[in-house]
């Protein structure tokens, strides 16, 4: 699932690769699913867009944003570029087709946000409008004094993993990106917020401004995919790709456990509880 350091890869690659092109066809919602999300009748989204312009791209939270014409599009979910000629996927939730005969699509892993709505107007989806208006850990802006501001009374209750992937506190940091930021954190991903020191908890604001840039500044995950389909180039410690391996720090078998909704992967000898 796309997080943060993806969605900033795809929107540099949207405005480098697609920027300027015009727009001859859009569908949506060919291939419905339950956890899709539309802004109004998908089935309008063609007389939305045909005829616009591509323009900026940017991103907010694990939304890539791109400007067309008149129109803003909001994509939480992987996006694909294909050239002139190549095959489409069967199945997408967003297809929009360009004038040069390439094409975008975007498909939902689980789930996803496909919204298009005028530049003036507004989403109707509160997390993308919280998204937009929080600061971007990979952006000076998501500093201590910002930090300090998201701990409230009932942090020291929380879990780290509640604290920094629940109720949007930081948009785009998610279950994926959040493994590797406390395995470097050195906290476990069930420790109570109240329970960390001082500095452990600058060693988590530190985690997360340093791996979230390397993750971006790399391609995004090895465990997604970028919009030319390759893996991006940052090598995960702890994901589906190294559960069972050692640990590089300490050659600890690395262990994958359900909590909260998901999953969590650890180091029992890095990360002790």
């Amino acid at each position: 699932m796309i997080e943060l350091p993806e969605a900033a890869v795809l929107a540099r690659q949207v405005g480098e690769t697609v920027g300027g092109k015009r727009i001859a066809r859009a569908v949506a919602n060919a291939s419905p699913h339950k956890f899709a999300w539309y802004t109004g009748d998908p089935a309008e989204y063609n007389g939305r867009l045909a005829g616009k312009m591509i323009g900026a791209a940017s991103y907010a939270g694990n939304n890539i944003e791109f400007v067309a014409g008149d129109m803003q599009l909001a994509i939480s979910a992987p996006i694909r570029y294909y050239p002139q000629g190549a095959r489409r996927p069967p199945k997408h939730q967003l297809l929009i087709e360009f004038d040069d005969g390439t094409a975008i699509t975007a498909s939902a892993q689980m789930w996803g946000a496909f919204m298009c709505f005028p530049l003036d107007g507004a989403s109707g989806l509160p997390d993308w409008d919280l998204a937009s208006e929080r600061p971007s850990p990979l952006t000076a802006a998501f500093d201590h004094d910002y930090w300090g501001s998201l701990f409230t009374d009932q942090t020291p209750n929380l879990s780290a993993k509640a604290f920094l992937a629940t109720e949007q506190r930081i948009p785009g940091l998610g279950n994926g990106v959040l493994q590797d930021i406390l395995w470097t954190a050195r906290v476990h991903p069930k420790r109570k917020m109240g329970d960390l020191s001082e500095a452990q908890t600058e060693l988590i604001f530190q985690a997360v401004k340093g791996v979230l840039a390397e993750m971006a500044a790399l391609g995004g995950r090895d465990t997604e995919r970028d919009l030319f389909g390759q893996l991006g180039g940052y090598r995960t410690i702890l994901s589906r790709n190294t559960v069972g391996s050692p640990c590089p720090e300490c050659g600890a078998v690395i262990r994958k456990e359900a909590y909260l909704g998901g999953s969590i992967y650890y180091c029992p000898g890095c990360q002790a509880l």
